[in-house]
């Protein structure tokens, strides 16, 4: 890859190589040749992780022949990889997607009215083409934009096309609904072109950085038969003649039924895992497929689980409430998978930056739980709200917040925050092992 991630950077069952250049054409090839000459005659597998090293596999795959490399053929890739021409696809088989205005060069504000559009803003504005758009970098980048005027969906447009991006722009009328109106669906086509596995995933959280819009950070698995569109996308991947994964993002727009395909993806997704946590493991079946060659049944799954690469309290703290009892439920049944953690993977400074990230704001506790016996309290006497408080405290804070340096949680039922008033904060010092364990579980809820 072009730069280590902490993941992967110290994994003791992963060799992870630093070329600054893989997004280059002739130096992936010169390295995968390399490779391949290393290790005459091992069987070796190639997958893009990226839509960027996808394409590039798929451009080239005739020339990686020491490779089993599971994806579309090339002639195939200029159809469908591309939003725009991804969309032409769908109409013919029913597949829906949002309404969708497609311009090929920037244009006035005054193309760009609800009229013009035939949908109301705010709306969504996205290149057509990721692959292409990530190549030609600026301040403002991200990988979707919302426009709340004409003027503004203008403007980004301007600055994309200004950025050198060559091809095509999407605007589309915004699908109501957040992150759990997120559907994700995976597919594997064997090698003569035969859907053999489906499995749709319900969105919990996603990213919201930039870059990272949309990615999804938790998702529960479940019936895939209950996606009103799996037979209409089965019939267009095996009628493109389409092999390998792919990767399909889905929105539920609140109305029954009304699903919308957003785009597909040529490879398996970031978060593909999920489908091996609803018992399918995607190695196995694809092992089964170019190796062993054996004839596959359709499988489409219905096993619900839990996969997630966030804090489980930050899971719980985005996802809508209706969901957490069967989160909750899934945990405790075993049926929980984060695949950031794997117990043979066991390099201890891997698994330190792993454990950091998950326990999240808790590993600041843990740090300064060491440094309990150095702090000393001061002894107090005040009066408030005609309550005398006279003891020995560790902590004091007169506030107007539900959250003291995103470690301390303030009941938001109790906190009002126009009326005129402060909140104050007193940590007691604990004089008890009861008292501390008791200090520790209200820092933590």
């Amino acid at each position: 890859g072009r730069y280590p991630m902490a993941p992967t950077k110290y994994s003791k069952i992963i060799h992870f190589t630093t070329v600054p250049d893989m997004d280059n054409e002739d130096t992936m090839l010169r390295i995968l040749h390399e490779f391949a000459a290393q290790h005459k005659g091992k069987r070796l597998y190639l997958f893009g992780c990226t839509d960027d090293y996808a394409a590039m596999i798929i451009r080239r795959k005739a020339e990686l022949t020491e490779y089993i490399a599971p994806g579309p053929a090339a002639d195939l890739y200029g159809s469908i990889q591309k939003k725009a021409e991804f969309y032409e696809v769908c109409e013919k088989f029913g597949i829906p997607y949002p309404d969708s205005k497609i311009l090929t060069a920037p244009v006035d504000a005054a193309e760009l009215t609800e009229d013009k559009l035939g949908f109301a803003y705010p709306i969504i504005v996205k290149p057509s083409s990721s692959v292409d758009y990530w190549k030609h970098p600026f301040d403002t980048m991200k990988k979707v934009y919302t426009a709340a005027t004409p003027a503004e969906a203008a403007e980004i447009v301007k600055t994309i096309y200004a950025s050198g991006y060559p091809d095509r722009m999407v605007l589309q009328k915004m699908v109501p609904g957040g992150d759990d109106h997120m559907r994700v669906l995976t597919a594997f086509s064997d090698e003569n072109g035969k859907v053999r596995a489906m499995c749709l995933g319900h969105t919990m959280v996603e990213e919201h950085t930039p870059h990272g819009l949309g990615n999804h950070a938790a998702i529960v698995s479940e019936d895939t038969t209950s996606l009103p569109l799996v037979e209409n996308i089965r019939k267009m991947l095996e009628a493109c003649h389409y092999t390998g994964f792919s990767n399909f993002d889905i929105k539920y727009s609140g109305i029954p039924g009304d699903y919308r395909v957003f785009e597909i993806n040529l490879r398996q997704g970031r978060s593909n895992y999920y489908v091996t946590g609803a018992g399918y493991n995607l190695a196995k079946i694809l092992v089964e497929d170019r190796v062993e060659h054996k004839p596959l049944e359709l499988v489409v799954t219905r096993n619900r689980s839990l996969w997630r690469v966030v804090p489980q309290r930050v899971a719980y703290a985005y996802t809508p409430k209706k969901y957490h009892a069967e989160m909750k439920a899934l945990i405790r049944a075993g049926a929980a998978k984060n695949p950031l953690f794997y117990g043979p993977d066991k390099h201890p400074t891997r698994r330190l930056r792993m454990t950091k990230n998950a326990l999240g704001h808790f590993a600041y506790i843990l740090e300064g739980m060491k440094d309990l016996n150095t702090l000393r309290p001061y002894h107090i006497r005040l009066t408030a709200d005609g309550e005398v408080l006279d003891g020995d405290y560790l902590f004091g804070a007169v506030c107007n917040s539900t959250s003291i340096g995103g470690l301390m949680k303030l009941d938001p039922e109790r906190v009002v925050l126009d009326d005129g008033k402060f909140e104050m904060l007193l940590v007691p010092s604990p004089k008890t092992a009861l008292d501390l364990q008791n200090l520790v579980l209200a820092l933590l809820n």
